[in-house]
């Protein structure tokens, strides 16, 4: 069976990267990248791995490739710290490596969000391709939108990883505003933004989310995702217009 390595990249996760490790103890090797946690992250990840290291942050696209390049077997898995390999997953794994049939594989991840698993809303299946193997992929993209480039055959496996996703709808709003920045300064001078934008886009990301994903099949949380994935796309053109027409106004990061 081919060997495993985990990677995991952490910033003071103490309250989420024990069960993460816990969800993996079983593959050959774990490596864990970390950009300077202050809390008890790294105390914890010593107890299930020696291969500890840090990096101050780049960037998603380069933490995960500085992560890859630190394992020391050819097949990677990559998950994040708010996440579990479940035990049908692992037994998934430890068959496919036994003779890989493709380069890599997608596997499709779950969310907990608002004290229930989401089955619909665009949010299950979220298939992430995770289980790779290194000499044929890398990671590439954006800050927001990293994403595994395969050079090779793409396979699907059935079994999860849970995400144990925003802890409250006011850390999904916190992370809205920093993912929406992100997006704004990476499209800065490449898009425009019109009161068209403004206007129609989150509409239809509304009725995407809570319609034809049928985000109503998961309840209230369904419709305060859509609600949310209609804001998201607001306030992403509301902060690209602004970075691209008001002088002198406070852009972070720049």
């Amino acid at each position: 069976m081919e060997k495993l390595s985990v990677t995991i990249i952490t910033l003071n996760e103490e309250r989420k990267i024990r069960d993460a490790l816990e969800s993996v103890k079983w593959a050959d090797e774990i490596v864990i990248v970390d950009s300077g946690s202050t809390d008890k992250t790294l105390e914890i990840c010593r107890k299930y791995t020696d291969k500890v290291f840090h990096q101050d942050w780049p960037g998603f696209v380069a933490q995960k490739n500085y992560a890859t390049d630190k394992a020391s077997h050819l097949w990677i898995l990559s998950i994040d710290a708010d996440e579990r390999v479940t035990p049908e997953l692992a037994e998934e794994i430890k068959a496919v490596l036994k003779a890989p049939k493709a380069d890599a594989y997608a596997i499709p991840r779950r969310v907990f969000y608002l004290g229930r698993w989401i089955n619909y809303s665009g949010w299950y299946p979220d298939f992430k391709t995770r289980l790779f193997n290194r000499n044929v992929c890398r990671w590439k993209g954006e800050q927001v939108h990293e994403e595994l480039s395969v050079n090779g055959k793409v396979d699907y496996l059935k079994g999860d990883i849970n995400h144990l996703t925003f802890d409250s709808i006011a850390d999904h709003i916190k992370t809205m505003n920093s993912y929406t920045s992100l997006a704004a300064r990476e499209q800065k001078g490449r898009a425009e933004a019109s009161v068209i934008h403004l206007l129609f886009r989150p509409f239809f990301a509304f009725i995407k989310s809570f319609f034809l994903k049928q985000g109503f099949r998961d309840g209230m949380p369904g419709f305060i995702i859509a609600v949310a994935a209609a804001c998201h796309v607001f306030y992403k053109y509301a902060k690209l217009w602004e970075r691209n027409n008001v002088k002198g106004s406070n852009l972070p990061n720049e």
